[in-house]
């Protein structure tokens, strides 16, 4: 019985240091509202500001999967500071014989505090919005 409890204890241990492991404080979508479908494959790029006030740094890089999401940018919660993701659109819209005015988007936003930030875009070709979302 003690073999039982202490294999359930540390199974119970193991799987909260997995949770804490996968734990991001920021996530992304891009949404392309001209086919009312995800946009997958798109590579996006995500800087910090540097504490100069001019300069970026580059962090992290992903691509997005086929519900056109990237859920793993910025492990932990607490990641202050001021980011830039950067979508790179040009390739998604040329693979689909489009051409789009954005060769890339840049969105520049804040993290304060320890919550989680969801910053998708909702775009076309020749438009593009977006939003914090959760």
């Amino acid at each position: 019985m003690k073999k039982i409890i202490l294999f359930l204890l540390i199974s119970a241990l193991m799987a909260v240091n997995v949770y804490a492991e996968q734990s991001y404080q920021l996530s992304t979508h891009i949404l392309d509202i001209s086919k009312g479908a995800p946009a997958p494959n798109v590579e996006i790029w995500l800087y910090k500001l540097g504490s100069d006030g001019k300069s970026w740094q580059l962090v992290s890089k992903g691509i997005t999967d086929k519900n056109g999401r990237i859920a793993n940018f910025l492990p932990g919660n607490n990641n202050e500071g001021t980011y830039k993701l950067q979508f790179f659109t040009y390739n998604y819209f040329k693979s689909q014989n489009l051409e789009s005015i954005y060769p890339y988007v840049d969105l520049v936003f804040s993290i304060k505090g320890k919550n989680h930030y969801h910053i998708p875009i909702t775009m076309s070709a020749n438009g593009y919005a977006t939003y914090r979302g959760n």
